[in-house]
């Protein structure tokens, strides 16, 4: 049957301030098409070394760093300017992060402002008990190799400062668009990410649904995860609406974690008109929490919102991946059938019949040797059969040139 709302369950919520911070021009890009998109309740903040970039964002408040350091010019792809500018500017930032409940903060890896700037934002954060999520993402295969090794560590940095990270691999993109999907467009799947995640905690926490979920729930979901996060959402109307949406939210192609199963906290929400049915959001989120495995903390809440038509959307985000992983040495092995079969490279190695050749100038071939193999058990001993009988007789050469 139908969720029957009582007035005094669609309550007014104490009002939790979320802000979302872009640093440098990745960041500020996003911030720019989730203001277009219309998104309501958060408060959009930029920050850059690149004074042309600030001022051509849409975001009502513009921090400029490092205008010292680097005289509005940028950072140059160094994330060390980068982290110089932010601490250089360090009390403008946290006067704007002062009364915040949560923070997401969103920047590209690899670049300098971004790479450099975001983790001393997310430290000060931290020092102030702001939960923070972090939403990255990473350069393509192609971008220079100094660009992949600045984004690793600046995610590395990351993990130690912020609540919860999600990185979105751009390299991911190429396996989800055409060729003639213009790349703006492209850019935009990504910053789909940052946007459902903003709007489903923002909705969560600010409009009215079940009583029992507020933004001590999404804390204790969030909170000190550390490691990277997933999230997605699913929409889904007709039949089995709430099944669908759930499987297409716990499936999201775009991030590095593409399974929630091993996640110590999981947050749904679920979003749908007054025809949503009590089965249905069960249904929903059993699946949801069989997924995850039952030792994760699940936290769900339902919003009521006219405007979906029928439709049902489902956001999902689940947190702690890493910690569990840290816990665990992964130790290669190697099977009593590998050792036995693996074979040497001999490549680098002189023989007994070089060392004779050579003295002697004996042509030698100049095919290249093998390099190193794995063969069948069931060959190995006439394989290795052969080879003594070629052995012998490459010795015997030899003994009888050096006669």
């Amino acid at each position: 049957m139908p969720f029957e709302f009582a007035p005094e369950e669609l309550v007014t919520k104490p009002v939790a301030h979320l802000k979302v911070i872009g640093v440098g021009g990745g960041g500020g890009n996003a911030v720019t098409r989730m203001i277009e998109a219309g998104l309501t309740d958060v408060e959009f903040i930029v920050v850059n070394t690149d004074l042309q970039a600030l001022q051509r964002c849409q975001a009502p408040t513009k921090i400029h760093i490092g205008s010292k350091l680097t005289r509005g010019l940028g950072a140059g792809g160094d994330p060390e300017i980068g982290r110089k500018a932010a601490e250089e500017d360090k009390d403008l930032i946290r006067e704007h992060l002062e009364d915040t409940d949560m923070l997401f903060i969103t920047a590209g890896m690899g670049g300098g402002t971004g790479t450099g700037a975001a983790p001393v934002i997310a430290k000060m954060a931290k020092e102030l008990g702001i939960l923070t999520v972090a939403i990255v993402t990473k350069p393509f295969k192609f971008e220079a190799k100094n660009r992949q090794i600045n984004a690793e560590k600046g995610i590395e940095e990351l993990k130690g400062v912020v609540d919860t990270l999600i990185v979105i691999p751009n390299e991911r993109l190429l396996t989800l668009v055409d060729r003639e999907t213009p790349i703006l467009k492209a850019f935009a799947m990504a910053d789909e990410v940052l946007f459902h995640a903003t709007q489903g905690i923002s909705e969560l926490i600010t409009k009215p649904g079940l009583i029992n979920l507020d933004f001590a729930d999404v804390r204790s979901v969030l909170q000190g995860m550390g490691g990277d996060a997933l999230i997605g959402t699913g929409f889904a109307s007709g039949e089995n609406r709430a099944i669908e949406a759930a499987k297409n939210a716990i499936s999201s192609p775009l991030l590095e974690n593409v399974s929630i199963t091993g996640a110590r906290g999981v947050l749904i929400n679920i979003t749908g008109d007054m025809s949503l049915s009590l089965a249905e959001a069960s249904d929903a989120a059993n699946l949801i929490s069989e997924q995850a495995g039952p030792d994760a903390n699940i936290i769900f809440g339902v919003v009521v919102d006219e405007n979906m038509e029928n439709e049902v959307r489902i956001t999902v985000i689940a947190a702690g991946f890493q910690q569990r992983q840290r816990q665990q040495k992964v130790v290669p092995t190697v099977t009593a059938a590998q050792r036995f079969t693996r074979s040497i490279d001999y490549a680098e190695t002189p023989t007994i019949a070089d060392e004779v050749a050579s003295k002697v100038n004996v042509p030698q071939e100049t095919s290249p040797k093998r390099s190193p193999t794995f063969v069948p058990p069931s060959e190995f001993a006439e394989k290795k059969s052969e080879e003594t009988a070629e052995k012998k007789v490459v010795e015997k050469k030899a003994a009888d040139i050096s006669k």
